[in-house]
């Protein structure tokens, strides 16, 4: 396995680049964090590059309604719930935004892997 490296941030399902089959593992995660429709596209599962690209705006998508819950839980929520539902609700959104920041960074470096980026171990 000379030459697989994973970075800081490389998801844990998914082997390093250049291990064997590593592709296989990269995409099999990847199609697990997009909707199940993604799995009907052949186009998708056939080609890691793409299905890659999809997963990151797919989960900059999730970012932006990370963001949007946060900005307006005190609002829609006020006349339907109690304060501290509505702040336990904000905090919950905080903790998906920094869920899905670190996943952002996992299906980022995935996507340049795929894409011919080779990684080099950190001394």
């Amino acid at each position: 396995m000379t030459g697989a490296v994973a970075p800081t941030g490389w998801p844990a399902g998914v082997r390093p680049p250049l291990a064997p089959d590593w592709e296989h593992t990269a995409v099999a995660w990847l199609l697990d964090l997009c909707p199940p429709e993604y799995r009907g596209y052949s186009g998708l599962r056939h080609h890691p590059v793409v299905l890659a690209r999809f997963a990151v705006v797919h989960v900059e998508a999730m970012q932006a309604a990370s963001r949007r819950g946060i900005s307006e839980a005190r609002t829609a929520l006020r006349d339907v719930a109690e304060l501290d539902v509505i702040e336990k609700a904000v905090a919950t959104w905080q903790l998906e935004s920094e869920r899905l920041e670190a996943l952002r960074r996992e299906v980022g470096l995935v996507e340049e892997a795929l894409r011919g980026r080779r990684f080099r171990p950190r001394l």
